[in-house]
């Protein structure tokens, strides 16, 4: 039997329910990889028999641990990562067999040399850009990965393991972004903060069926409820799209504040969302090179050029009915923030009202986001 954390009994009930969730899972003999990014290609872990799941980073909590070994100045994210990892509070951190990780950003890239310290982190090494040669580097670590998985495991991922996990991969894709077309609807019968919450949790469900079957839930529920109270009224409210970095640690202070001031916060353009599930892997080509395509067009501001996202965020202002676009940046992570420069022109280019919002996951600037959101939000014409 596994062990626990010596700080368990501190823990709050959600979370201990989370450890012993993960605890009866590895009891059982499951197979646990952690993972941060919509990069790490989950089809291959799933091809192992493993279960691939989200490791918690939204969360200013464990921030001030992790600055004992990082600099304060640091995207909060990776802080956040790294912390749940040194003070042992993340379930999914906790029981993974191993973790993966991918060089997105320096500060990541440099973050993981010190999380292997605490458990086993293995790196992809991602391009950045998307030529042949990049293609070509990327499919390379796909087959490494591939290679990593079995060594680990002392299992034989077959191409036929790795097609079917591509099929699951591709209908669960599927079905969240039919969830997240609920935002086309007009008027907005469901919030953009329930949106981005619900994806956030459903991330820590280790089983892929069980999520699907409560995505498929409420989007019979939402569409029965626009159906018979929202077709056909007009809407008086600002739909606005968000963009930017991944938002989970910051919802409360962007998202909530937009809705409570009277918006509808109805796209989305980060790394959970419409940015990974758009494009399927392609199943009429070998599979290893078939992911290697998918995953590498992932519109992530690593990549450079990334004109690909400019495109995606117009055709999103026309596909969602957008009146506003807010682009939120966390403190440091400097490819979001330099791109954001390209992001207003084109979004501006559309007639289309753009605020920038820099932030980290400290209650500090609670006040002046409020300010900055209730003035943005006069600009909108609706």
């Amino acid at each position: 039997m596994l062990r626990l954390p010596d700080n368990f009994e501190s823990f709050t009930d959600a979370r201990k329910a989370g450890f012993m969730k993960m605890k009866e899972h590895k009891d059982n003999g499951g197979k646990i990889v952690g993972t941060y990014c919509s990069f790490v290609p989950t089809e291959l872990i799933i091809a192992a028999g493993a279960i691939p799941v989200s490791l918690c980073a939204t969360s200013e909590e464990p921030i001030s641990a992790a600055e004992a070994h990082l600099p304060s100045n640091l995207c909060p994210l990776i802080k956040a990562s790294y912390g749940f990892a040194l003070t042992d509070t993340c379930p999914y951190f906790y029981f993974s067999d191993f973790i993966v990780g991918e060089t997105t950003c320096d500060g990541k890239k440099k973050m993981f040399e010190l999380m292997n310290d605490l458990k086993e982190t293995y790196v992809m090494q991602l391009p950045s850009s998307r030529d042949e040669i990049a293609l070509n580097m990327w499919e390379a670590e796909i087959h490494k990965f591939w290679k990593k998985l079995e060594d680990f495991y002392g299992v034989t991922i077959t191409e036929e393991d790795v097609k079917k996990a591509i099929l699951l991969k591709n209908a669960e894709r599927d079905l969240v972004l039919e969830y997240l077309e609920l935002g086309k609807l007009n008027p907005s019968p469901i919030s953009g903060y329930e949106i981005g919450t619900k994806l956030d949790t459903l991330s820590f469900i280790p089983s892929m069926e069980e999520r699907c079957k409560q995505i498929r839930q409420r989007i019979d529920e939402v569409k029965a409820d626009w159906e018979a109270n929202y077709k056909g009224k007009v809407a008086r409210k600002p739909r606005i799209l968000i963009t930017g970095c991944p938002n989970g640690g910051v919802r409360d202070k962007t998202i909530k504040v937009l809705e409570e001031l009277g918006a509808d916060v109805v796209a989305f353009d980060n790394c959970s969302t419409n940015r990974e599930k758009i494009e399927k892997v392609d199943t009429t080509l070998p599979v290893a090179k078939a992911l290697a395509k998918k995953y590498l067009n992932i519109n992530c501001s690593v990549m450079s050029p990334n004109d690909s996202r400019l495109g995606f965020i117009t055709d999103m202002i026309d596909e969602y009915q957008v009146d506003g676009v807010v682009e939120i940046i966390l403190q440091a992570c400097h490819t979001f923030s330099i791109e954001s420069f390209n992001v207003k022109k084109a979004v501006v280019a559309k007639g289309v009202p753009y605020l920038k919002i820099e932030t980290d996951y400290s209650k500090a600037d609670v006040g002046q986001i409020n300010t900055r959101l209730e003035a943005f939000l006069e600009t909108v014409a609706v």
